[in-house]
């Protein structure tokens, strides 16, 4: 991708985040932005800088750091502004590789990685979820599901089981 294709899609992604936060704000007036609260909104702001760095630089293996930082500064933004409760962190981090996945998607669509990449990318999102679904269940934050955290992980296991099957070499 040459570098005018990369300015032009660095704008573009600066304008669309920005339309979706401020859409965001409009459709949801329950968001809490008071001062206090906006500290969250710099670290979601550290991630999408470097990903606008990477798109500037050519290095669009910059949007796995910047999916992280982000995910988490939204992950903080919850705790903070609309959850006001941190110990969701028990169960929350497994989100994290989540973010890995989704900037290997990223990367992947803006010029880097190869054609499994949005493959694998999905299949780490997936991981995440599953992690994210039974540790929520386990430590009681999805109510009357956390009784059946245990059948997740039998769900999980047949699903590692089988997927090699599901693939075609």
């Amino acid at each position: 991708m040459d570098a005018r294709k990369k300015s032009t899609l660095a704008v573009g992604v600066v304008l669309i985040l920005l339309g979706v936060f401020f859409a965001a704000i409009n459709i949801f007036p329950g968001l809490n932005l008071t001062i206090g609260s906006l500290w969250p909104f710099i670290i979601i702001a550290v991630g999408l800088a470097l990903f606008v760095l990477g798109l500037a630089l050519g290095a669009p293996d910059l949007s796995v750091p910047a999916c992280i930082v982000a995910g988490i500064g939204c992950i903080l933004y919850y705790q903070d502004s609309i959850a006001h409760d941190f110990s969701s962190w028990s169960y929350v981090w497994a989100l994290i590789p989540g973010f890995v996945g989704l900037g290997i998607i990223v990367a992947s669509l803006t010029g880097g990685g190869n054609r499994y990449s949005v493959r694998e990318g999905l299949s780490v999102m997936l991981t995440s979820a599953v992690l994210f679904i039974v540790f929520g269940a386990f430590f009681g934050a999805f109510g009357s599901l956390g009784a059946y955290w245990p059948l997740l992980l039998v769900g999980a296991g047949l699903l590692i089981i089988f997927r090699p099957l599901l693939h075609r070499k």
